[in-house]
């Protein structure tokens, strides 16, 4: 059977009360489950922080490496925003007032008798030949510029927007998933896990322990496209632990 090769992600979570701890993100949680749902393999989650040489670099580094990235936090209107210009430096192209996401600021505000004031009107500055990315709650874009898609970070707006961008891109194969529960420690199966895995090339198999006040285990969890080989692997595992 081919191996099927899906479409690659990395997800780039952008702000300083992430890594100072002061806010718990969920963002990265959302979008590996999403992502890994249509088939859209996340290689790697980063966590910087709202420092324009940190974003340059790490877009960079992740946007010839992946086939998509997604970015999320600092793109609102303060002065420690600096996504869209960050990436406009990355690009190398003009921080440019878009057009239609001015459009729709103004419509907003104005349906609200609120003025656009320099800090709303900041949201409308995208890199030069961006794409706009619909909000639908507070109506402040996101945009993408070739393969890098950039989202809000309050996770509200930011799933609102992926539910958009998700129908647009190339999906892959999804994982089958079949996971195993062992009432016991994973040392005593770990030699026959390794044996298995090197046997079974195209199945992932972890290993997860749990402890409880009350109760111990391991959960063996096997994803693989390959439904004959997850199959196989799966009865071996069952066979191994009739003898535990």
């Amino acid at each position: 059977m081919k191996k099927i090769k899906n479409p690659t992600a990395c997800i780039i979570i952008i702000g300083n009360e992430i890594l100072s701890g002061r806010t718990i993100d969920t963002n990265k949680n959302y979008l590996c489950k999403e992502l890994n749902i249509k088939g859209i393999d996340v290689i790697e989650v980063r966590v910087i922080k709202d420092n324009i040489k940190h974003i340059i670099d790490t877009v960079n580094q992740t946007r010839k490496k992946y086939d998509y990235i997604f970015t999320t936090g600092g793109i609102g209107p303060t002065h420690d925003d600096l996504t869209a210009l960050s990436i406009a430096k990355a690009f190398k192209v003009k921080l440019v007032k878009n057009k239609k996401a001015i459009q729709i600021l103004k419509k907003y505000y104005s349906s609200m008798k609120q003025p656009l004031n320099e800090s709303r009107e900041k949201m409308a500055f995208m890199p030069q030949g961006s794409q706009i990315l619909y909000n639908p709650i507070t109506k402040a874009a996101g945009f993408r510029i070739k393969n890098v898609f950039v989202m809000a970070g309050i996770p509200e707006i930011m799933i609102a927007m992926f539910k958009n961008i998700i129908k647009k891109i190339k999906h892959g194969t999804p994982d089958i998933s079949k996971t195993i529960l062992i009432n016991s420690s994973e040392t005593i199966i770990a030699r026959d896990l390794f044996k298995i895995q090197n046997e079974f090339k195209e199945v992932e198999i972890g290993s997860y322990p749990f402890y409880t006040k009350t109760k111990k285990g391991v959960d063996i969890v096997l994803r693989s496209k390959n439904k004959n080989q997850i199959k196989q692997a799966a009865n071996k595992i069952r066979n191994i632990i009739k003898f535990l």
